[in-house]
């Protein structure tokens, strides 16, 4: 005989949690939320016309009849924004000329307007303050050059904008003399309407493009971004020794004793010097041994040739180039005591 179920009562199989899963998907209706684009700002200027009517009948058939016509003007709405080009910290070194932070600045309003340019360079968080020496308006070709790019002079060439219009604007600097490696300058870049700033919704009447008013928009109609330069510098130091040996086998510098010299080139910071050359006279009293010259361990010849080293007759020299920060040069040459 079957054994009645514990309890009594039939047990009864549970849909698993997959299909519940399932079942709640088809149960519940999916939203599918449509991307709606934002319209463009209508332009300042325009005028919004709008009549009413109205239909009725009294007996005698429909009868429509128009109301007034309202007209608006569309007031200019002043906002701009202000963005830095550069990708990151421009590098620059000590006493350098001619340094460029890159900027775009853009039209948000709904009005043709000029902008009026101008610079911070002081405003702290910075090791160092940036000395900006001209301001230049791109000329389309997003490549900074003085001779073809326009210089900027307030009040006389402000940039002009139609809505959403954009222009690039170049800031060049000096970089002081004082600065260290790894010191970090500034640059601040403000753009404002020529027609006004002030709090969001400050109204200069009759301002406007297309005869209205202008009104300050949600930026203030100016707008500020910083750009930075980073110093990337190098300092060389240079440290010489010598090695006596004798053919007493002594370390005694007698007649006859051949000295080494080793002249170690040691460039230190996140920059790089570039011309980098060792120069050593044979010291009185001694006389240079021909072909001693070694770069790194590699043997140099005397003449002026393809390799950097060289030796005229008073003096060696061992042209390294450009060296990077973090790395070291090893020069070495003989002599002998006369």
């Amino acid at each position: 005989m079957m054994k009645a179920p514990v309890g009594g009562a039939k047990h009864q199989l549970l849909p698993s949690c997959s299909i519940l899963a399932l079942l709640a998907a088809f149960a519940l209706p999916t939203q599918v939320q449509a991307q709606v684009a934002t319209p463009p700002l209508t332009r300042a200027g325009t005028t919004i016309s709008n009549t009413a009517s109205a239909t009725f009948d009294t007996g005698g058939g429909s009868t429509t009849i128009n109301s007034n016509q309202v007209d608006l003007l569309v007031d200019e709405l002043l906002d701009v924004t202000v963005d830095s080009s550069n990708p990151a910290d421009v590098p620059t070194t000590p006493g350098a000329t001619g340094q460029v932070l890159t900027f775009s600045v853009t039209n948000t309003g709904n009005g043709v307007e000029n902008f009026a340019l101008s610079t911070i360079a002081n405003a702290g968080g910075d090791n160092y303050d940036p000395v900006v020496t001209q301001i230049y308006i791109d000329n389309g070709d997003g490549i900074f050059d003085p001779n073809t790019d326009t210089l900027y002079t307030p009040g006389a060439n402000d940039p002009e904008l139609d809505p959403d219009e954009s222009v690039t604007i170049f800031v060049v600097a000096t970089t002081p003399g004082a600065v260290v490696d790894g010191n970090r300058g500034i640059v601040s870049l403000i753009a404002a309407a020529v027609t006004g700033t002030g709090a969001p919704g400050t109204s200069f009447a009759g301002q406007g493009e297309g005869g209205g008013d202008a009104v300050v928009g949600s930026t203030g109609a100016d707008g500020t971004d910083a750009g930075a330069f980073i110093v990337s510098a190098a300092t060389v130091t240079l440290v010489k020794s010598a090695v006596v040996t004798n053919p007493l086998g002594t370390a005694d510098p007698i007649p006859g004793a051949t000295i080494t010299y080793t002249i170690v080139a040691t460039v230190a910071g996140s920059g790089a010097v570039s011309g980098l050359a060792i120069t050593d006279n044979v010291p009185a009293d001694t006389s240079y041994l021909a072909g001693s010259i070694t770069l790194g361990g590699v043997a140099q010849s005397d003449g002026v040739d393809a390799d950097a080293g060289d030796y005229n007759g008073t003096r060696i020299n061992v042209a390294l180039g450009t060296v990077a920060g973090g790395q070291t040069r090893t020069v070495t040459f003989r002599t002998t005591i006369n």
